[in-house]
């Protein structure tokens, strides 16, 4: 009986210490508050240390270049909206000034002569309208056909670049 009150004494003072040892090392890995306030502390020195030589740098190199694409296709479709917003201003300051210049006309005249000057000018000005909706409809898909031909070759450089690795092996 001695020698099993000894043994269990020796597990107790085992199963204690291995219970401090797991609790200080659980307590090592458990993150401060601090660390969970910040999840980039450190981030500098860790992405310094590490090795983008080869496949890393490959994909970085090719993420920096499809950003690069996106952002000039943006650019690309914003100067198209500009273009557009510009051009649709011109053709509405013209038609304004098209129908002042017939208002200041028209008082004096005979009212036959006013109503058909009236309905000439609709006429033209429903058939100017018809030509400038192709006019900015033909302006904003030239836009985004260069917007999206920036992302199309992109996305070719990528599939060319993927082709070769895949090739080498």
């Amino acid at each position: 009986m001695a020698t099993a009150k000894k043994a269990a004494a020796k597990k107790t003072t085992a199963s204690s210490s291995s219970s401090s040892d797991s609790t200080a090392s659980a307590k090592k890995a458990a993150p401060t508050a601090a660390d969970m306030l910040n999840p980039l502390k450190g981030m500098a020195d860790r992405l310094q240390d590490l090795n983008l030589t080869g496949g890393a740098g490959k994909l970085l190199e090719s993420g920096r270049k499809d950003l690069a694409a996106l952002m000039q296709a943006n650019e690309k479709s914003y100067q198209g909206l500009q273009t557009v917003v510009q051009r649709q201003t011109e053709m509405i300051k013209h038609a304004i000034t098209e129908w002042q210049t017939a208002a200041k006309e028209m008082p004096g005249k005979d009212a036959k002569e006013n109503l058909a000057r009236l309905d000439e000018l609709g006429r033209q000005s429903f058939q100017r309208a018809i030509d400038d909706i192709k006019e900015l409809a033909n302006l904003a898909a030239k836009s985004q056909a260069d917007a999206f031909d920036v992302v199309r070759q992109r996305i070719q450089s990528n599939v060319d670049e993927v082709t070769k690795m895949l090739q080498r092996k």
